[in-house]
């Protein structure tokens, strides 16, 4: 296989939990301009995936990049766990928890039939701590900063609600849904309709479309990949931090 970054590329990658989005970008850019020579070259990513999610991202090149509309309005499929019993206030792990409910009255019925109310069309509030904008800001920085902010609800679908596994004060799950659905938002929802809170302990990403994780390269694979197809000298083992 050759490669044609500056025509074109559609790549698929399985972000590495802890880097952002832009860090694969940056990395991938740095790695084109300096291992490969390729100084000017549009690249981006098609949806974002937070630091604390793993999972595909389809990576864009050149004249691809003119995809990424496309394929960020696809629908996606995540897997992941919800831990029921206390929240916090970014829904996830990024933040401590904040309080502590009650889980002693929730039965496994009462598990699969939210997964049922929450299949369809829906309106949803986006978390504060996201990048969403308001008045020019993105939330998150309103949210680090103590300021209070309102966003608005919008409609989303969830196609499918699996329930994959319970164990208190654990639930797994596997989600197909629209663009725009915060699964983060949804474990806060989840929460309050079983009398309860929860957050999101861990979350991948496996499909955009029909584009699917187990098709998707490791980052390093990639790289070295193209570096043996391109009869270049071997990427540095250790990658600096201003390259991510």
């Amino acid at each position: 296989m050759s490669w044609h970054f500056e025509e074109g590329e559609i790549l698929l990658i399985n972000k590495p939990l802890t880097w952002s989005s832009f860090d694969v970008i940056n990395r991938f850019r740095y790695f084109l301009r300096k291992q490969c020579g390729i100084l000017k070259i549009k690249v981006g990513h098609a949806g974002t995936l937070d630091p604390l999610a793993d999972g595909l991202l389809i990576v864009c090149t050149g004249k691809f990049t003119k995809r990424i509309d496309e394929f960020q309005g696809q629908e996606k499929e995540y897997t992941g766990t919800f831990r029921l019993g206390a929240t916090t206030p970014s829904f996830d792990l990024e933040h401590e928890v904040d309080q502590t409910y009650e889980t002693s009255h929730i039965t496994e019925a009462m598990i699969y039939e939210a997964a049922i109310k929450f299949t369809g069309d829906l309106e949803q509030v986006p978390p504060v701590f996201s990048a969403i904008k308001v008045g020019g800001k993105r939330a998150y920085k309103f949210a680090r900063n103590e300021q209070d902010i309102e966003l608005n609800s919008r409609p989303v679908n969830i196609r499918e609600f699996e329930i994959t596994r319970i164990e208190m004060p654990e639930v797994d799950f596997r989600i197909s849904c629209s663009k725009g659905t915060y699964i983060r938002s949804l474990a806060r929802d989840f929460g309050l309709a079983l009398g309860s809170g929860a957050h999101l302990t861990a979350l991948r990403r496996t499909r955009i479309g029909e584009f699917l994780l187990k098709d998707a390269w490791e980052l390093e694979d990639l790289m070295a990949d193209i570096t043996k197809k391109s009869g270049l000298p071997d990427a540095p083992d250790k990658v600096n931090e201003d390259q991510v």
